[in-house]
């Protein structure tokens, strides 16, 4: 693991974000592109959880996302952030606030 400075944490920008919209991504078995709003505006996100979620299911969600990140092309479609998940035996768990808070709202 490599260790980072405080400086190199100050970067991170993570946000609750909450989903208001979710498909599974044409040709692929393992992506869903998301749409959340995340207060001033909406962040397109492709997540690999296709295997493990239902698009339908997630719509509402509140969910912690890392916004500035450098953009990625998935099947050629960008995602503009991450979504934070838990790994449990190679299964992503869905992260979530204890209750409902204001989209965007900063995670410290």
């Amino acid at each position: 693991m490599e260790i980072i400075t405080y400086n190199d944490f100050e970067k991170i920008e993570i946000k609750i974000g909450k989903i208001i919209s979710a498909e599974k991504v044409l040709n692929s078995d393992k992506l869903i592109k998301l749409i959340f709003d995340i207060g001033a505006k909406k962040q397109q996100i492709i997540a690999g959880i296709s295997a493990f979620k239902n698009p339908s299911e997630l719509i509402g969600k509140e969910m912690p996302i890392l916004v500035n990140i450098k953009p990625r092309k998935f099947r050629g479609i960008y995602s503009y952030g991450m979504i934070l998940t838990v790994d449990v035996n190679g299964e992503p768990i869905l992260l979530h606030p204890e209750k409902e808070v204001p989209p965007g709202s900063i995670v410290r």
